[in-house]
């Protein structure tokens, strides 16, 4: 198998709602590439492809272009259910012309195989193409558009053919945690996907001035905007916080993030205490398979995230506050509670093998 999976093609196509679609297919693409490290790779994303290579290692040719949008947000917690559903009425009017557009790409590129997280038109295109594909994703956009709209009466049109893009596919992998696809006759199953991280905490502490014993906290909501109002949360004694560096706080117990440029996104969950974020597959995994505990802010519309949630307080160390908490930064409590909780282990993030494992698979299919 060696010589012949050494020169195939791996197209990806990858969502470009929010970062969490590039977490789960950035460690398996770095391991496929580590296995067969003279295989072609190409990325189809809306993401910059600056953002791509933060995430995967070594060559490969990035194709711009969106074949799917997921849900519009308002910001990070906050989606635009009725814009969302005017543009799925629009995307699928265009319907032929978009499949077309995608079978164009994918002609010009010619790959062997393909991965999808988690558009459903490359999956349709590639299926036209007889160019064999896995779908790998902890939700699927036929279900998240249910889950926000399931009483339209276009639904059953609009969802046809999502699913049957998704059932196209040789298998669709569910990483653990994923939602339920019961209509996905080809779900299956496999471990966590996380990177895994350094811990730089000396390091870190030299560079920020920290004592060494004062609790800090990550802070951050995913790839789409939000700023709490961190001007009116109260200071907590010990309590130091890490923010990115658009929300540029003018805090004493706040520090940016852009002064530890040369540590990874992975370094900082990995070093830091605790990690502030929003329900989301990248956030919550990477922070159990690395050691870290949760403090998250409820996103309870989002249909993905009980299985998230319950995963992440099962497995690792989370606890969830509300909106409101958000807004005026009483997390006192929940910190408390928070870091009173006995640490877990971290989990291994043995979906990645697998994955890859299921690629391999897929490309004898092509010989």
């Amino acid at each position: 198998m060696n010589s012949m999976m050494k020169h195939h093609h791996l197209y990806v196509a990858l969502s470009g709602h929010g970062f969490g679609h590039l977490a789960q297919v950035g460690p398996v693409l770095n391991e496929w590439r580590r296995r067969w490290p003279e295989a072609r790779l190409t990325v189809q994303s809306a993401l910059p492809a600056e953002v791509l290579r933060q995430r995967i290692s070594g060559e490969f040719t990035v194709v711009a272009g969106a074949a799917d949008f997921g849900m519009i947000m308002a910001d990070a917690l906050t989606v635009r259910v009725a814009e969302s559903l005017a543009a799925y009425r629009a995307f699928h009017a265009e319907w032929d012309e978009r499949l077309a557009w995608q079978e164009r790409l994918l002609r010009e590129a010619a790959p062997d195989m393909l991965l999808a997280d988690v558009p459903y038109l490359t999956l349709a295109a590639a299926a036209r193409l007889k160019i064999p594909a896995l779908a790998l994703c902890s939700l699927n956009w036929a279900d998240i558009l249910a889950g926000y709209c399931p009483d339209v009466p276009d639904l059953a049109e609009l969802r046809a053919p999502m699913l049957a893009a998704y059932r196209g596919a040789v298998a669709f992998l569910q990483p653990t945690p994923s939602m339920p696809m019961p209509e996905l006759g080809n779900a299956r199953s496999i471990g966590p996907i996380a990177a895994l991280g350094r811990n730089r905490r000396l390091e870190i502490n030299r560079r920020l001035g920290l004592r060494g014993d004062e609790t800090l906290i990550l802070m951050g909501l995913g790839g789409v905007a939000m700023r709490p109002p961190l001007e009116i949360w109260p200071t907590l004694p010990g309590m130091r916080w890490l923010t990115p560096p658009a929300w540029n706080p003018s805090r004493a117990d706040m520090a940016s993030w852009a002064g530890l440029d040369d540590c990874s996104m992975l370094e900082l969950i990995r070093s830091c205490d605790g990690l502030f974020t929003k329900p989301g597959y990248g956030a919550f995994t990477e922070a159990v398979c690395n050691g870290t505990r949760v403090l998250f802010v409820a996103r309870d519309d989002w249909p993905e995230e009980p299985w998230l949630s319950h995963w992440l307080i099962e497995q690792g160390n989370g606890v969830k506050i509300s909106p409101r908490q958000l807004a005026t930064g009483e997390l006192a409590e929940p910190l408390r509670a928070l870091l009173a909780q006995s640490v877990q282990p971290p989990v291994a993030p043995t979906g990645v093998a697998e994955a890859v494992d299921w690629l391999e698979r897929v490309a004898l299919l092509k010989e």
